[in-house]
């Protein structure tokens, strides 16, 4: 008779060798495909995030663990993929390689070249799911990133950790803010003058999320007359491109911008845009057949969109000193700020910069909503110099806004009210900027001086522009130490109040209105 502790170590035995064939525990049938998603059973070791492997040589991640099956997202076509197939886990969670050959390349969210150019060598692999930096390794946001707008560094600054949403309806300039700030960052990558302080040049990751594949290659061709190329890495998962290589896209963007932050590096991130990701989102989870919320959303929506703008950080000297700046953009519909997606973003991120219909199609540009606008880091990402000028500037313009549509009525004004307005228009006029023309701060401190101290007065509104564009000008050929001057990033003394007031006298001698 055999007793009952020979069959159980006989049992045990039996099942060490059963498990140590990892190749019978990680194997799955194909049950169904849908719509780019793979319904899978007998993938009893799978891990959420995981990638697998089909027959075909196509690779998916893992996206839902139920009790008989698992569901995976395909990151290539999977027209071949049917009943009955073979799956394998590889044992791996999805990452990206990460080196420096990525700089100036276009890649899909796989690290794959778009560009035709010769494959990309990896240095480090980034996982793309990743948990962001906890509170002590980061430390407050207090360093400028300048975006070359004059309405954006003066009243709604960004700094460098910052989380800055750019929202506003379709065609209103959110992505010309985002590659004018791009572009300005060519200057942090160029030798300082001998008076202003060097400063580390900003790396840049431009992700484009569900766009024409039109657009992006005018961003590219853009980027490159600009000389941003070279400091700029593309990340483009376009809109034929399936709704899992457009969810994912994103975070490889983040993955690749972790990379360089590691090292020390401060990156500037673009989410070009997270509305068409929350799209990708929802069909992969329709699909999924995940409870719809809110606008047919999934429930976790906003966890999808906070933990990968949480990302964004300020670490401190002891974990290198590296920083990734998020600017994300929303697209609304007819203004609404107040619907899911929007709302969601809003909450998570550090301010938003609002773009509106109205302002634009009167040629105010780039069309900011200064009352809807705001950053939460406020001054402490301004420089001394820009914080002489901008002071009152956001609410003698919000102020203006307000006093122009009153007066719009036609009701008699005093004197003082007239003032204003006449100040407010010539403000307005200074702030307005044409595409792709992002300055160095010393030219928009100029400017804002300029206005704030009554210079502009006494010019026609209609020819305020054309005072600008000529003063800057002058000011390069004539009056080279204003600028030095301008540009150390000190705040203005009373020697610089006396050049400034100088230059703008002795210009306005020999300057004409036509």
């Amino acid at each position: 008779m055999i007793e009952s502790k020979d069959i159980i170590s006989q049992l045990e035995k039996s099942l060490s060798h059963f498990t140590a064939d990892s190749t019978i525990q990680n194997v799955g049938i194909v049950q169904k495909n849908n719509d780019g998603v793979i319904v899978a059973s007998g993938l009893s070791k799978s891990m959420i995030g995981e990638l697998v492997a089909f027959e075909n040589d196509t690779l998916g991640v893992v996206l839902n663990l139920d009790e008989d099956n698992v569901s995976i997202i395909l990151l290539g076509s999977g027209i071949t993929i049917k009943e009955g197939d073979k799956v394998k886990t590889t044992g791996k969670l999805l990452s990206i390689g990460a080196s420096e050959d990525l700089l100036g390349r276009v890649v899909n969210p796989l690290g794959l070249p778009l560009d035709g150019k010769p494959k990309i060598k990896k240095t480090k692999d980034m996982f793309i799911e990743r948990i962001a930096a906890g509170v002590v390794e980061r430390e407050p946001v207090n360093t400028p990133l300048k975006t070359g707008i004059k309405a954006i560094d003066a009243m709604i600054p960004i700094g460098r950790g910052q989380r800055e949403l750019i929202i506003g309806d379709r065609g209103l300039g959110k992505t010309a803010i985002a590659i004018d700030t791009i572009i300005n960052q060519r200057s942090t990558h160029e030798k300082s003058t001998s008076h202003a302080p060097r400063t580390k040049g900003v790396i840049c990751v431009y992700v484009a999320i569900g766009q024409k594949q039109s657009t992006v290659a005018q961003i590219i061709n853009r980027l490159k007359e600009e000389n941003a190329d070279s400091y700029t890495i593309i990340v483009a998962a376009n809109a034929p491109d399936p709704a899992a290589l457009q969810y994912l896209a994103p975070y490889a963007g983040a993955a690749i911008a972790e990379y360089f932050m590691e090292k020390g590096e401060d990156v500037l991130v673009v989410y070009d845009d997270l509305t068409k990701h929350a799209w990708a989102y929802r069909q992969l989870s329709l699909v999924l057949r995940r409870p719809a919320g809110r606008e047919a959303y999934p429930g976790d929506i906003f966890y999808l969109h906070s933990r990968l703008l949480e990302r964004a950080v300020r670490l401190n000297k002891k974990n290198g000193d590296g920083s990734i700046t998020a600017l994300p953009i929303i697209e609304t519909q007819a203004g609404d700020i107040s619907a899911y997606i929007p709302t969601n973003v809003i909450s998570i991120t550090d301010g938003q910069i609002f773009l509106q219909g109205d302002l634009f199609n009167i040629g105010i540009r780039p069309a900011i909503n200064v009352g809807n606008s705001v950053s939460r880091v406020g001054g402490a990402a301004q420089s001394g110099t820009m914080k002489s000028v901008s002071g009152k500037m956001r609410l003698e313009l919000a102020q203006y806004r307000e006093l122009a549509a009153f007066a719009q009525f036609g009701s008699e004004l005093d004197a003082a009210t007239q003032k204003q307005l006449e100040k407010g228009k010539r403000m307005t006029e200074i702030l307005k900027q044409p595409q792709y023309q992002p300055l160095p701060e010393s030219l928009e401190v100029l400017s804002l001086w300029a206005v704030s101290n009554g210079f502009l007065d006494d010019v026609p509104v209609e020819q305020v522009q054309r005072f600008e564009k000529e003063l800057h000008e002058y000011t390069k050929t004539h009056k080279a130490k204003v600028l030095e001057e301008l540009s150390t990033g000190n705040k203005i003394n009373e020697e610089t109040t006396k050049l400034l007031k100088k230059t703008l006298e002795d210009f306005k001698k020999v300057w004409q209105v036509y």
